[in-house]
This record gives C-alpha cells, structure tokens and sequence, in this order.
C-alpha cells in the first residue's frame, strides 16, 4: 500500500520536484539523472540492449552502469518497438522477475524501474525489488495500471502514446504537436494525482505515435512540457530520429544521440533514458558547466 507522507515534504516536493520518493529513499534531480537501458528481450530495436536473463551478462552490464553513473536501472521485458511481437503477462514475468531480484541482491542500493504497461507485471516487479513503474502505454493498455501505481506507493513514469506498439504509428495526427500531446498528458497527470500518486514523471514518448519531423519539432519545443509541474523524463538514445535522419543504423549513433541528449538538458530534462550510460553522464557533467554563474 502507498506509503504515508508528510504534508509539508509532499508541497515541497511538488514546487520543486527535485527529488523522488522510493519507499522512504530519496532520489534527488537536482542533478539530471541517467537511466540505463536493460532490456531483457530478444527483439529489442537495439541487438546491443538486449540481455539474456540465463545468462550473467545483465549482471556484469548492470554493474558497468551503476560504475558509469547510473542513478536507475530500467529492466524490460516485452519490446514496444513498431510491430513487436505481443507476449503473454506470464512469459514478461519470467524474463524480468529473475533479473531483479538478482540486480536487487547483488546491488542493494540499486534503484530499479519495471518497464511495463500491465498493472500485474508491475507489481510483481516491485515485490521482488524495483522502485518505479515505467509505463510507456500512460495507462492506455492497462485500466487498472492507475490505481495500481497508487497502491503500490511508487514513483510512476505517465509516457504520452496512442495505441499499442502495433497501432501507433498510425496514430500520429495532431492539431497542434506540442499543446496536443500536452491536453494528453495534463488530463491523465491530473487523475493520478487525484489517485495520491505523489511523484509523476512525464515522459514526451519519442517515437511513439510520432514521425521524425515531429520528433524533432517536439524536442525543439520541450521546454513548454515544464509547465506541467513534473519531473522530464526524455528517451531519444539511438531511436530512428537520430539513424534515419543520418542515413545509418542504430549501432552508429551513439554521436547523435549524445547531441540530442545535450539538447534535451538545455531543454530542461531531469532523467536521461539511455543505453550508452557514461556518455550520458559526460554529457550531463559537461552541460552543468554551461550553468554556473561566475
């Protein structure tokens, strides 16, 4: 069940949403964050995310990131790449449940977010040991996903999307991109709250239910998302944003999406979501020198 919070620290957190609560821990922003990428599938878009849960290898590539700088581990288990394959609640438990109850035990400061849009995968994965549900559907393949992130008292991560990883890129017409995508999230930022989800953490869905341009056009106009008085999440590493616009694959634009990153920060992202972690965290360290006063 939610934890209880004091009124004060719940005000405080909302004007400035510089920290997240995890069961009593808390994770501060005021420093970007970076999110590194475990994605225990066999058909993620990136072959170089993709993590065999028999194997050690997530272990060791855990251990990196967390040396790398990483403040979250994101573990996924069902791939919402265009067209991925569907697979049932109880095939996703059995790829992401082992995996985190191992990063849990063999890292136990380790702040771990399920990346998940079923309610019931959610809170099994926060039983066996992650912090934060992130939902890339913002609740529209789950009806109870809702009212599950206010049980379990954790930080909720509200992506904007239309339709499934099936439809969605079918869905991308607007009438107006920015302030489309902002009536979206607004509404549902408000229902979760009015749930007592304490710490939302929007997330712009790039890719998702959005063509190139608009991807671009929406990362030009990120700032305008601060207004809805939550943390930035912003996960653009190698999506095909950055290959289709240089005219190579996702293997080669470890460059442009550190740029894209870059321009996120200025752009006022709190977490970076990301599968190359250190050069997330240059990034990061090198922007804040552009923000100190002399």
């Amino acid at each position: 069940m939610a934890q209880s919070r004091k009124p004060v620290d719940m005000l405080e957190r909302q004007v400035n949403h510089k920290t997240l609560n995890l069961s009593g821990r808390l994770l501060d922003l005021s420093t970007p964050a970076v999110m590194g990428i475990l994605n225990i599938t066999p058909d993620s878009f990136y072959e170089g995310s993709r993590f065999d849960p028999n194997s050690d290898h997530f272990v060791q590539e855990a251990g990196q990131m967390l040396t790398d700088g990483a403040k979250i581990l994101d573990v996924g288990g069902y791939s919402t790449r265009p067209g991925a394959a569907e697979i049932s609640v109880d095939e996703e438990c059995e790829r992401i449940l082992p995996v985190i109850e191992v990063l849990s035990r063999t890292f136990p400061a380790v702040v771990i977010s399920i990346d998940t849009f079923r309610s019931a995968v959610a809170k099994q994965a926060v039983r066996a040991g992650a912090s934060i549900v992130n939902d890339v559907s913002g609740g529209n393949l789950d009806e109870q996903m809702f009212e599950t992130a206010a049980e379990l008292g954790v930080p909720y991560v509200l992506m904007h999307m239309r339709g499934t990883p099936q439809t969605m890129t079918q869905l991308n017409q607007y009438d107006n991109l920015v302030q489309d995508i902002m009536r979206e999230l607004a509404e549902k930022l408000q229902r979760l709250r009015s749930l007592g989800v304490a710490d939302v953490i929007v997330d712009p869905g790039f890719g998702f239910a959005k063509n190139v341009p608009q991807n671009f056009e929406l990362l030009n106009h990120l700032e305008h998302l601060k207004s809805l008085n939550a943390p930035l999440l912003v996960g653009v590493s190698r999506k095909s944003m950055i290959w289709r616009s240089l005219g190579v694959t996702p293997t080669k634009v470890l460059n442009g999406t550190t740029v894209l990153n870059t321009l996120a920060l200025q752009k006022g992202a709190d977490i970076l979501r990301v599968h190359d972690v250190r050069e997330a965290v240059e990034a990061v360290k090198l922007w804040q020198y552009t923000t100190q006063r002399s």
